[in-house]
């Protein structure tokens, strides 16, 4: 089971701070994971019809939508942050 955790207004749309699915057949990347929650519709889409606001996590390391995934991977979504 993946283990996808959303941070930040992420999780505020959603009202949720992570869920536990399946791996889709279909899901290789963090691309595919983003179309198969885009297709939810709803605050998905909206949240993931932009993909490029967003950052994401695999396994707690940095990733890009290229990156591979498999099955148990912990995934998290963020919006980009700065410091100062």
């Amino acid at each position: 089971m993946l283990h996808i955790l959303y941070f930040a207004w992420l999780r505020d749309r959603l009202g949720c701070s992570d869920e536990r699915m399946a791996l889709p057949e279909n899901a290789r990347s963090v691309q595919d994971l983003i179309a198969q929650l885009r297709a939810r519709g709803g605050e998905y889409g909206a949240i993931f019809a932009r993909p490029e606001q967003i950052r994401v996590a695999v396994n707690q390391r940095f990733a890009t939508v290229t990156d591979p995934i498999a099955a148990n991977d912990e995934i998290a979504f963020f919006p980009p942050v700065t410091g100062g």
